[in-house]
């Protein structure tokens, strides 16, 4: 402690500094948080607005096996650039937003979608009685036991689904379960465009 002209004592600047650095840390987080209630309000903040570096790049290629156990075939990083535009679409058995979405991804299979999967830190035994469950929508199906394929692709949970143009080019992101009026909105029109 330092001594002062009266005799009182004063915390060395390094503690003030401390002291102060909750506070400061709280104003930062409240501003934050004023801000996206404030974007919420007048419909600028999207909370699946979180940007993706592969929009408009080539997707990341991957080596991974097929899920063991089913007779769906796996895929190769090729398959991606095959021409016609692809769903490349994360899930997994343990996912609670998967179950919800999984009927968007079964009428886009009817409707001749081609779908591939990756199978994302999943156990095969427990991805084949969800898909026996629920249906099996995909063309192609991989697993990322180690979760490697979502690390390329900046994955930020599952479900996350990517669409790839005939070229293997990622030209949209959505990360969540799609809804049918995500599909309808944003996946339909760019299912015509890349065509």
């Amino acid at each position: 402690m330092e001594e002062t002209g009266a005799g009182k004592s004063r915390a060395p600047l390094g503690r003030r500094v401390l002291l102060w650095a909750p506070l400061g840390l709280a104003a930062g987080a409240g501003v934050g948080f004023w801000a996206m209630l404030r974007g919420m309000r007048d419909g600028s903040y999207d909370p699946r607005g979180v940007p993706s570096a592969l929009l408009g790049k080539p997707a990341p290629g991957f080596a991974l096996p097929a899920v063991q156990g089913l007779s769906t075939p796996g895929f190769g990083p090729e398959a991606l650039a095959a021409g016609g535009p692809v769903l490349l679409n994360f899930w997994a058995s343990w996912c609670v937003p998967c179950v919800v979405e999984h009927p968007q991804l079964m009428a886009l299979q009817r409707r001749g979608v081609k779908l591939f999967g990756v199978n994302y830190k999943d156990k095969p035994a427990d991805a084949a009685r969800f898909l026996a469950q629920h249906g099996n929508p995909f063309g192609a199906l991989v697993a990322d036991a180690e979760g490697r394929a979502g690390i390329d692709y900046g994955l930020y949970g599952v479900p996350e689904t990517y669409l790839l143009d005939g070229r293997g080019i990622v030209r949209w992101r959505w990360a969540g379960p799609m809804m049918p009026d995500t599909v309808s909105a944003e996946l339909e029109p760019l299912l015509r465009r890349y065509a």
